[in-house]
C-alpha cells in the first residue's frame, strides 16, 4: 500500500494559490471571498478548510459546519463552523477507512486522503480536528483526522517508519504530552484495554491535558518534570514503550531515567529530536549522531532513525530498543 499523505510533495503547507481573494484549503476551493484553510484557492466569502468548498459568507472551521462541503457532505450557506464544530469530513459512503500496517491506525481514502485514528469518545473533537463517520449497515463508526504539521507521531508514520511500537492493549509513556493534541490519538491507538501515562510539565498545557483525560479514561495526566521521574513513580506501572517530545537539550537523558525507572526491558523507545534544541550551531545530522550515541550508552539500541521532512524541519525520529537480549 503506497503510503497516504497530506500530498506533501504537491502542495505545501500554508500556501496555496489565492482566488477570489482569499487563502485556500488543504487542496480544494473555498467559496468567494474569505480565508481558506490549509493550501489551496480561496473564493469569496467563507473560509473553506482541510479540503472542503467553502460556501458564501460564512466560516467554515476545521472540521465545522460552516458554508462548507464536507466530504460527501453539503454545508449550508452562511453558517459559522467553529474549530472542531460539528460535521467536517464526514463521508458516509462517499469515504472508505482502511487499517494503515500500524494497528490502530487507518488511512481514509477519499478526494484526499487522511491518516485516522478509531475515535475512543465518538461525537467530540480534542483540538478541532475533522471527524469522519462510516456506516456498515446499521454501524455507525467515527474516526479523527490526524495532521502531520501537528504531531511529530503523525509525521513520523506518514515518513514511513517502520514501528511505532503502540497498539492496541500497550502500556505507553509520553514525555513532553502538552496540550493532549498526539496523547489524544495515541489513546485512540492503545484503546480502552491499553494505557498513556502523560508527563507534562507546564501548568498551563498541563490544564488542557486533564480536560482532555476527563473524557478518555485510558489517559492519566502528570504535571511534573520529567527530569525527576522518581516524583510520579506512584502513579506509574511498567510500559511497553516511552514516547519522547520534549525538545530540551538533554533530552537523551531524560528518555533513559525514565526507561531505567519504567520500562520494560526489550522494550521501545520513539524520540523526536529537533536539532537546534540541543545545538543551534551544528549540523542537525551531527546532532542526531550525537543523540544516537547517547542513546547507545544508556542500554537503549537504535533501530531506526527517520528525518521528518516535509512537515517538520531539522527534526528526526529515532526508534530504538531498551535493554536488547545479548546476541548469541
Amino acid at each position: 500500500m503506497g503510503r497516504p499523505g497530506f500530498s506533501p510533495a504537491g502542495r505545501s503547507f500554508g500556501g496555496g494559490g489565492r482566488g477570489g481573494g482569499g487563502r485556500g484549503g488543504f487542496g480544494d476551493r473555498g467559496g468567494r471571498g474569505g480565508r481558506g484553510g490549509f493550501g489551496d484557492r480561496g473564493g469569496r466569502g467563507g473560509r473553506g478548510g482541510f479540503g472542503d468548498r467553502g460556501g458564501r459568507g460564512g466560516r467554515g472551521g476545521f472540521g465545522g459546519r460552516g458554508g462548507g462541503r464536507g466530504f460527501g457532505d453539503r454545508g449550508g450557506r452562511g453558517g459559522r463552523g467553529a474549530r472542531g464544530g460539528r460535521g467536517g469530513m464526514r463521508g458516509g459512503r462517499t469515504v472508505v477507512v482502511e487499517p494503515h500496517r500500524h494497528q490502530g491506525v487507518f488511512i481514509a481514502r477519499g478526494k484526499e486522503d487522511a491518516l485516522v485514528t478509531l475515535n475512543m469518545v465518538p461525537g467530540e473533537a480534542v483540538y478541532g480536528e475533522k471527524r469522519i463517520s462510516t456506516e456498515i449497515g446499521e454501524t455507525k463508526t467515527e474516526y479523527r483526522t490526524w495532521n502531520p504539521f501537528r504531531s511529530k507521531l503523525a509525521a513520523a508514520i506518514l515518513g514511513g517508519v517502520d514501528q511505532i511500537h503502540m497498539k492496541p492493549g500497550s502500556k505507553v509513556l509520553y514525555l513532553g504530552a502538552a496540550s493532549g493534541t498526539t496523547v489524544s490519538h495515541v489513546s485512540d491507538i492503545v484503546g480502552p484495554e491499553g494505557l498513556v501515562y502523560a508527563v507534562e510539565f507546564s501548568h498551563r498545557s498541563g490544564r488542557d491535558l486533564i480536560n482532555v483525560a476527563k473524557k478518555r479514561t485510558n489517559i492519566i495526566p502528570i504535571i511534573e518534570d520529567a527530569r525527576h521521574p522518581h516524583k510520579y513513580r506512584m502513579l506509574m506501572g511498567m510500559v511497553d514503550v516511552i514516547f519522547a517530545d520534549v525538545a530540551q537539550p538533554d533530552q537523551a537523558r531524560i528518555v533513559a531515567i525514565n526507561a531505567h525507572n519504567f520500562l520494560k526491558d526489550k522494550g521501545h523507545i520513539v524520540i523526536s529530536i529537533k536539532a537546534n534544541c540541543i545545538d543551534s550551531t551544528a549540523e542537525p545530522e551531527a546532532v542526531f549522531a550525537d543523540e544516537v550515541n547517547k542513546l547507545k550508552a544508556e542500554k537503549i539500541k537504535p533501530t531506526e532513525q527517520l528525518t521528518l521532512e516535509p512537515y517538520e524541519r531539522d527534526h528526526a525520529v529515532v526508534v530504538g530498543m531498551y535493554r536488547p537480549p545479548p546476541k548469541k
